[in-house]
């Protein structure tokens, strides 16, 4: 291997620790490695801690579809940031020089954050594909829904989840609910499961879960 001052694991998590372990006959190559999973603990690099070399964890908290566009989405971005003092110093700076706001994220906060994160950006897109698949069955072009999403979000982050809600869960007008219920398994039952598990979700957090007993 070349000389390097960062070596960066990019695998998924299962592979992280035999990758490192393949590589702990060339630590002497490089001074820093790190791993890029949100969820793994920097400690699964331990091979290569008892080599000498300093070790860590970046997660870029991004979404990162494609090469060009997770290039572009890495500015202005947040990254997770752990490990020892001096991998936390080289990474501070690597994300630093991508544009990224780096933020301490320690081994025990790991679990919580990546699920977060998981939750910030899959469940999303698990709703929208429900909205979708709703709008699509109505003959409306599903695009119209864009600037009601991002007035949502934008409420979510300019207030809390509390004031953000809205439609028929929070109001609880029971028979809208119902009705909406009905349409979503007119369309199929796998859309109409999801749309009630979001539906039921929605409802714990607007603080109306005893109501969804109304809804059968």
């Amino acid at each position: 291997m070349p000389d390097a001052d960062l070596l960066l694991i990019s695998v998924s998590d299962n592979s992280v620790v035999d990758v490192a372990a393949s590589l702990a006959d060339h630590s002497a190559s490089f001074a820093v490695a790190a791993h890029l999973s949100g969820f793994l603990p920097v400690t699964a690099l331990h091979v290569l801690s008892e080599r000498g070399v300093a070790v860590g964890g970046i997660h870029p908290l991004q979404t990162l579809p494609d090469p060009e566009r997770g290039a572009e989405a890495l500015a202005g971005s947040f990254a997770g940031v752990g490990g020892d003092r001096l991998a936390i110093d080289t990474l501070t700076h690597f994300a630093t020089s991508l544009g990224m706001e780096p933020f301490p994220l320690d081994d025990d906060q790991r679990p919580a954050y990546h699920a977060a994160a998981a939750a910030a950006s899959n469940f999303v897109i698990a709703s929208l594909a429900v909205a979708g698949d709703l709008f699509v069955s109505a003959g409306v072009d599903q695009r119209v829904a864009r600037p009601l999403v991002e007035r949502a979000i934008a409420n979510m982050y300019e207030s809390d989840a509390g004031a953000a809600l809205t439609g028929p869960i929070a109001r609880g007008d029971i028979e809208t609910v119902i009705g909406h219920l009905t349409a979503a398994h007119q369309v199929s039952d796998d859309v109409g499961t999801q749309f009630r598990l979001f539906a039921e979700a929605t409802a714990i957090r607007a603080g109306r879960s005893g109501e969804v007993h109304q809804w059968k």
